[in-house]
């Protein structure tokens, strides 16, 4: 799995954009161009037929995009602290409590079918893909396909091809209708190819697993069996908070050096097998108990390298706003439309433009 659709309003989404960009979009190549070539030649020892092969190539190629994004990748640099004011942003919560009591139904008995915590199966929609808004629009056999030309991790992503393709030949969805992640993680909870072999579920009954549906329900389903089948305790917390000055049995993780402590469970580490990170577990087990009803996290964090703290950094975005350099909103978490902001103004009183955070920065603000 990759996770994530972990977009928040002021750092990660542009501010305006077309459909694609224009380096996922399709450029001659004649390397890619006599790869596919040499892929197609051999793609029968998989059990691909021509006709699959000719409707899924068709219209596809080389996305000089995808190789960037995959040399370029930035998810795990973040601190926790930056990662849950993402993935647990007020907006992200209340969306999600209100696609919770949108899609109960399902997720409730999705939650008899596989016990799974139907919190938690809302939660992973809500950081894979926004609750559905966000599920990717680059072609897959476009983005698996030119991953494994490129050839820096070209076996598995050959193996992700091939899942793809069957996927297709199965009749699952048509070959113009699957779109993903640049890295070809698909559909409401970004299933790549392989594991939606092994986990995808027909939940509504229409012979079909379609997680790219506007209906999620195949893909919430997926997402449950997914869980079930990697690990899951019915019955079980992921995890909790632990405060200062509290005992606790089981495992004890601090991510972030002065920041919350958390106890967690062997559930903890079955929504890792879903995306192998700390930060990304806890936060599909804050952000479900957020959707539940809970509280934020009540521990703080500790100032970040520059001696800001959370609110610090609030403050500074909102006063570089407030004069006409837009950060695109105010969550504290300092990312490249903040650092523009911050460039600007820095050069319109005459200092460097260095785009760096710092207390002086929000003294000249105030």
């Amino acid at each position: 799995m990759r996770g994530l659709g972990m977009a928040n309003a002021s750092e990660s989404r542009p501010r305006a954009r077309p459909t694609l960009d224009d380096d996922l979009r399709p450029t001659p190549n004649a390397a890619y161009d006599a790869w596919v070539a040499s892929f197609r030649s051999r793609a029968g020892s998989y059990g691909i037929s021509e006709r699959t092969l000719a409707a899924a190539f068709s219209g596809t190629g080389y996305l000089p995009g995808v190789v960037k994004r995959d040399r370029n990748q930035t998810e795990f640099t973040r601190t926790l602290e930056d990662y849950l004011a993402i993935a647990a942003s007020d907006e992200r919560v209340a969306k999600g409590r209100a696609a919770f009591q949108r899609h109960h139904t399902t997720l409730n008995a999705l939650e008899s079918r596989y016990g799974v915590d139907a919190h938690i199966i809302c939660a992973i929609w809500g950081l894979e893909s926004f609750y559905g808004e966000r599920r990717g629009d680059v072609p897959v056999i476009s983005a698996t396909s030119t991953l494994a030309f490129d050839g820096r991790r070209g076996a598995f992503f050959e193996k992700q091809l091939v899942a793809a393709l069957k996927i297709i030949q199965n009749g699952d969805i048509a070959a113009d209708r699957m779109t993903g992640s640049w890295a070809g993680a698909m559909g409401h909870t970004q299933f790549i190819p392989t594991s939606y072999e092994l986990f995808a579920v027909d939940f509504d009954g229409d012979g079909r697993r379609d997680i790219w549906s506007e209906d999620p329900s195949d893909a919430l389903a997926s997402t449950a069996a997914y869980l079930a089948k990697n690990g899951w305790t019915p019955g079980t917390p992921w995890g909790r908070e632990v405060l200062p000055g509290q005992s606790a049995s089981g495992e004890i993780i601090q991510p972030q050096p002065g920041g919350p402590r958390f106890a967690v469970t062997g559930n903890f580490r079955a929504i890792k097998r879903y995306n192998n990170s700390d930060a990304y577990a806890i936060g599909v087990g804050h952000l479900s108990d957020r959707i539940g009803g809970a509280g934020p996290l009540q521990s703080s964090f500790p100032p970040d390298a520059t001696g800001l703290t959370k609110d610090d950094r609030i403050v500074l975005q909102t006063r570089l706003t407030a004069r006409g350099f837009d950060t695109g909103g105010a969550d504290g978490v300092i990312g490249p439309n903040t650092r523009s902001a911050i460039s600007a103004y820095q050069s319109s009183i005459g200092l460097p433009a260095t785009g760096e955070p710092s207390p002086e920065l929000l003294r000249s603000l105030r």
